[in-house]
């Protein structure tokens, strides 16, 4: 029995979200009120008994695919329609959004670029475009324009000052002189240790010589 009523007010639930704008106030109304029994039903050993029969059926697994598609349709079509375009172009231009977007779809995104980049096709595909003469004469015609170099300085001045940049910068100087001191102090150290061995030599030559001498006066 609660496993009738749970599909009811879920298929209700969804009827209501998807209403339109009459009576825009009383559906919210209703809809509060049907989403709290929902809850108030799911919370309990027995609705979430019945959610998971109810889920793992096989017609409706399969009405789930059909209206996830019609779901997805529903969104292609809202992100294409002007106030959809409008709403997320006004969206991606805070600065915070973007951030926040990059970040979460950073290894998504690296995925697929990096799959595109292995496919063959997708390769000729770029050959083709990067060698074809109108291309190569826009491209050329933006790195001779003066709005690029103005944009090319500003993202290198950027770049120089940023605090991350100045940071990884001072690491690798610091990392160079360490080395360099390394260097310079086995270099010092296996030249003072040639030089003991050559005196070393130079004193035993004497000392030869010396016992020649004495030898012959004898």
């Amino acid at each position: 029995m609660i496993k009738k009523w749970l599909l009811i007010l879920t298929i209700f639930m969804f009827i209501t979200a998807c209403g339109g704008d009459t009576g825009q106030s009383q559906g919210d109304a209703e809809y509060e009120t049907t989403k709290k029994m929902v809850v108030d039903i799911v919370k309990t050993d027995e609705g979430k008994k019945a959610l998971q029969e109810v889920l793992s059926d096989e017609k409706m697994k399969q009405q789930l695919v059909m209206d996830s598609a019609m779901v997805k349709d529903a969104i292609n079509s809202t992100l294409t329609s002007d106030k959809g375009k409008k709403f997320w172009s006004k969206l991606f231009e805070d600065p915070k959004f973007v951030k926040t977007y990059t970040e979460a779809t950073k290894d998504s995104q690296e995925k697929l670029i990096k799959g595109l980049m292995k496919d063959s096709e997708y390769q000729k595909s770029m050959m083709d475009l990067l060698q074809n003469p109108e291309m190569e004469d826009m491209i050329q015609q933006t790195l001779q324009s003066q709005k690029f170099k103005e944009h090319l300085e500003k993202s290198i001045q950027e770049t120089l000052e940023s605090p991350l940049f100045k940071a990884k910068m001072s690491e690798i100087l610091l990392k160079a002189a360490e080395d360099m001191q390394k260097q310079q102090g086995g270099q010092s150290g296996s030249g003072q240790g040639s030089g003991g061995q050559s005196g070393g030599g130079s004193g035993g030559s004497g000392g030869s010589g010396g016992g020649g001498g004495s030898g012959g006066s004898s």
